[in-house]
Order: C-alpha cells, then structure tokens, then sequence
C-alpha cells in the first residue's frame, strides 16, 4: 500500500515537473522591435485606411495610412488594439519570431447592422393636410421610415397617430436611425481624413514619418478639430499646433 502510494506521488511530481519546464520553454524576452504592419478587411481583404493603432500597454499608437499599413516602436510582448469605424475592435498580437523585418497582415471583421423588413398590411385613410410635396430622398429604401425620414411633427400625431407613435417606440425605427447616424460618422470621417493624415502633416510640418506619429497623436489628444472642419482649418491648426508641440517638446514636457 506504501509503496502503490509512493508511485502515485512520483508520477505526479514527473508531470509538475514537465509543465513547469513547458512554462519555462514558452517564456519569451522582452525585445523592442519596430512593427510593420498592415490592416485589411475580412470581408474583401480591401485595405482599412486611418485605423486607430493603440498599445495596452503605453498607451501610445499611431493611424494607418490610405493603404493601410502602419510602423510602430514595441515590445514583442505587447499587444495591440485596433479600432475602425464599421469594424469590431480587433486585437494584434506579434508573433514570438518577428524581429522587425517585413510587412505582417492583421484582418479586421466588418460591423454588420442586422435590419430586418417591415410589413405593412391594410390601407389607411388618406388625409390632405394641405401641405407641400415633399422633396426625393437620398436615403436608401432599406433605411428609411415606415412612416417619416425624419422626426415627425407634433400635427402628425392627431392626423396619423399610429405612424407618429411608431417613429417613436418601434425598435426597428430606432434601429434604422442608429445605422444612419453610424453611416453619418463615417461618411464625415472620410471627408476629413482626406484633408487630415500623416502625409498632409508631413508636408505641413516636414517632420519624417515617426515624428508625424508622436506629433499625430499629440495633436489628436488636444480635440481642437471637429470633424466637419474644412481644408484651410485643418492646416491652419496644424500649423498652429506644431508651434505649441515643439515648444513643449523643447522644454521637456513632451518626451
């Protein structure tokens, strides 16, 4: 009986052992390495172009460009989140032999806003209340109201209540106008990155393409530029903010 239990004991520290040696076997060192990367979508492996790039654990990071790719100063044991309007977020992770030479491919899986139909059925009395007809609608058939495109008026209520009350309480309304807003933001983004990114900065400033990084996300942190800003704006307050940057670049407030 002894000796059954003193093999049992045996065996178990042999298998400790072995994990703790596979432990040691994946342990990785610490090496600074500079990431070049590209991001493309899942969906049609087009690039992402102006995809946040940021360290968990610096919390620093750059943008990618129009072809999406990217370089970034790390850790091989860091590890990246990736953000993208009409993306989920997606996590980088560096393979343990990178070393820094060559273009490694993340893929980002698109956002996609389950809509649903809308069926109608029956007819409604027709009320003329005395206004205007309505001009075409740029929004497509998939997104618009069942009943408006935009927030009925309060008249609507007495004259056709069950539309009124339904732009309102439906979750399928509401749905759609989430997706409009969404498509909002994104369509202002594109009209804004292609007056701001890196190579405009570059060209306003003459920094080379790591300096545009730090300068970027700086910048970025200051919220001085609304989306909807126009081209002349957007150089103007390059400009302007390049001037206050070197300065607390040169008095060590920036490192």
């Amino acid at each position: 009986m002894k000796f059954t239990a003193f093999l049992l004991l045996f065996g178990f520290l042999l298998s400790v052992s072995g994990i703790l040696a596979q432990d040691d076997v994946d342990l990785i060192d610490p090496m600074l390495i500079k990431l070049q990367g590209r991001i493309i979508s899942a969906a049609d492996s087009l690039p992402v172009p102006y995809a946040n790039i940021i360290n968990n654990r610096t919390h620093s990071g750059t943008i990618t460009n129009t072809d999406g790719r990217f370089s970034l100063e790390m850790l091989n044991i860091d590890s990246l989140i990736v953000t993208s309007v009409g993306f989920e977020n997606g996590l980088i992770k560096v393979p343990s032999n990178y070393t820094g030479y060559g273009t490694i491919t993340f893929t980002l899986l698109p956002r996609n806003y389950a809509i649903g139909e809308v069926d109608v059925a029956g007819e409604k009395p027709k009320v003329d209340l005395g206004f205007e007809v309505g001009t075409a609608s740029d929004i497509a058939p998939e997104l618009r109201g069942d009943a408006f495109n935009e927030a009925p008026p309060i008249v609507a209520a007495f004259f056709n209540p069950i539309s009124y009350w339904q732009y309102y309480l439906s979750r399928k309304e509401k749905r759609k106008r989430a997706v409009r807003r969404e498509m909002v933001i994104q369509k202002n983004w594109e009209m804004h990155s292609q007056n701001y990114n890196k190579e405009k900065v570059m060209l306003l400033t003459g920094m080379n393409d790591l300096e545009a990084d730090s300068f970027m996300i700086w910048f970025n942190g200051q919220d001085v530029l609304p989306y909807l800003s126009s081209e002349y704006q957007i150089r103007a307050t390059v400009i302007e903010y390049f001037h206050y940057y070197k300065i607390e670049k040169a008095q060590g407030i920036i490192e």
